[in-house]
């Protein structure tokens, strides 16, 4: 499966992408470096022409002469070498720069994503170390056209100093990067399983992390330990598997390439001792030799970096090519939406030719006795996803037409389990918008929960908003929602976490603050049931009642037997 991952048309196609986006400062670093290695290369050539010139001459101004080209020699190797690094790492940090906020468009796209076996650690995984990983490619490139300009150099100038030498070297590069090229196969399969045992691993954590205290309520918590046990000892083996290939690769390549090495130094030692090259000459040729380490590294160190790359980036191609779980829909509600909401024989997601009709301005709770239902007609709403069968619409507008994005700043639907954010209790209940939030405040009682904190309106709320209870959360999602002030707001469960006398007190801030505005409510508690215009039962996926509360209380005994027991 990783192998297969790992060679997806897509992850290649992404790979492509992220280096032609910056091919110019590639370019630029591999010019800079091209120029470095050819620096390099010429450090022994120089070395051998001062042996052998100062020998024959005696001269001291010919020797001062060379030592001055071999200085500036060095003074162009410090510069490129400083130059290309910083382009080349510029060429790294900005691909990783764009394609991590690609991958975080997409995630937090308004259409949603069809793939639902994402963990969110495991899609930050994707987005942080599997972008580096693609990423880093960009900046082992310029190296690796340095390296092969260097060893063209390298062999060129053996070649002149002999030429058996020079043919040696230009016959066995090539084969020595498929050989390098054959050590790294396994490589490339053991880095993808390695990515996606590390993501599992990721994604575990972070949801165990989210649900510490459900798991600390019902006594799981060894359940929980045993189950992210299980998935961090299969990342770890794959991870030793994959640290296990990149040493016998990095080991086999280093023989590899000691052994071709040794073959040019011996060649060069014999013809020395055969009298057919000069002192300076197999000076010149065994420091070439030794220099041509450095490229033939490079080559393992790419073949090594493009196998991990190629496998982050099939993974990271499953994100950015996953279609929308809400396709099509450009459209935007009108300037001034009313409010009407018409469900029409709507199907999916255990709901069986749903209908029912909100009134512009009116407050209806929907009492929906399974819960997969009820979820699944919250993302209908919300356009999270689109019913297979039947109509929503807004206004007489289908929702199917309406972008998302546009849809909900018209249709606000606030979950069961609202999520609150690092900031103060003000600035969560805010969400970045203007205006008096007193009102919303008081009408969800969260003035309650402000004076019972240390400091107020301005306490410090820690991510997901663990440092307050379950009612507190509930109230400061709750007063953030009015606060909204959308012309359609759905609400799910909005109090099941406060005692009655509270929910009492809610549910009637809420109809105060709420009214002329469409309100629907998905609930089972007689306070906010008592509120309503309206309410509509719906049993086993379909509409079984509608009434005013206390009619359906008094005439329908599912109904009572169902809220008030």
């Amino acid at each position: 499966m990783a192998r297969a991952v790992a060679s997806t048309p897509e992850g290649s196609a992404t790979l492509r992408r992220s280096i032609l986006a910056h091919r110019n400062r590639i370019a630029a670093a591999a010019a800079l470096f091209v120029c470095h290695q050819s620096g390099e290369a010429l450090v022994p050539v120089l070395v051998g022409v001062i042996i052998d010139r100062a020998t024959a001459t005696g001269e001291l101004s010919t020797l001062l002469l060379w030592l001055a080209v071999l200085a500036g020699n060095f003074l162009v190797l410090s510069l490129t070498w400083r130059l290309g690094m910083r382009v080349a790492l510029l060429a790294g940090v900005r691909a990783d720069r764009t394609l991590r906020l690609g991958v975080t468009a997409r995630v937090l796209d308004s259409r949603g994503m069809v793939r639902s076996d994402l963990l969110p650690g495991a899609l930050v995984s994707i987005a942080t170390a599997d972008v580096r990983r693609t990423t880093m490619l960009n900046f082992h490139l310029p190296h690796g056209v340095a390296a092969v300009v260097g060893t063209a150099v390298a062999s060129i100038a053996l070649l002149v100093v002999s030429i058996p030498l020079g043919l040696l070297i230009l016959l066995g590069a090539p084969l020595l990067l498929l050989v390098v090229r054959w050590l790294s196969n396994p490589l490339e399969s053991r880095a993808a399983a390695q990515q996606e045992s590390a993501a599992r691993a990721a994604g575990v954590a972070v949801d165990l992390v989210r649900g510490v205290r459900v798991l600390k309520g019902i006594g799981a918590e060894a359940a929980g330990l045993a189950r992210y046990r299980a998935i961090s000892r299969e990342s770890l083996a794959a991870t030793l598997r994959s640290t296990r290939a990149e040493a016998g690769q990095s080991g086999a390549v280093a023989a590899v390439n000691g052994l071709f090495l040794a073959l040019v130094a011996l060649v060069g030692g014999r013809l020395a001792v055969a009298g057919n090259i000069t002192a300076g000459e197999l000076v010149s040729a065994v420091g070439l030799a030794a220099f041509l380490q450095g490229p033939l590294g490079t080559f393992g160190d790419i073949t090594a970096a493009f196998a991990a790359g190629r496998a982050s980036a099939g993974r990271i191609a499953g994100v950015l090519t996953d279609p929308a779980a809400t396709p099509g829909g450009r459209g935007a509600p009108g300037p001034a939406v009313a409010g009407e909401i018409v469900v029409s024989g709507v199907s999916g997601g255990g709901l069986f030719g749903v209908e029912f009709t909100v009134a512009a301005g009116e407050l209806v709770c929907l009492v929906i006795t399974d819960p997969t239902a009820a979820a699944m007609l919250l993302r209908y709403l919300g356009r999270d996803a689109d019913p297979p069968d039947g109509r929503i619409l807004l206004d007489g507008v289908a929702l199917s037409t309406l972008a998302p994005d546009k849809l909900r700043s018209a249709v606000l639907v606030s979950p069961h389990d609202p999520s609150l954010f690092e900031g103060s209790l003000r600035d969560n209940i805010l969400a970045g918008r203007a205006g008096d939030l007193i009102p919303a405040v008081r009408a969800a009682r969260a003035d309650q929960v402000a004076s019972v904190l240390p400091a107020g309106m301005a306490t410090a709320v820690s991510e997901r908003g663990r440092s307050l209870s379950g009612g507190q959360r509930q109230r400061v999602a709750l007063a953030r929602a009015l606060h909204a002030d959308p012309p359609v707001l759905v609400l799910h469960e909005p109090t099941t976490a406060v005692d009655t006398v509270t929910e009492t007190e809610i549910g009637a801030g809420l109809r105060a603050l709420r009214a002329g505005r469409t309100t629907l409510i998905v609930t089972s508690s007689p306070a906010l049931l008592a509120i309503a215009d309206r309410v509509v039962l719906i049993s086993e996926g379909r509409v079984t009642a509608a009434g005013h509360h206390d009619v359906l209380s008094r005439d329908n005994s599912a109904y009572r037997e169902l809220v008030l027991t």
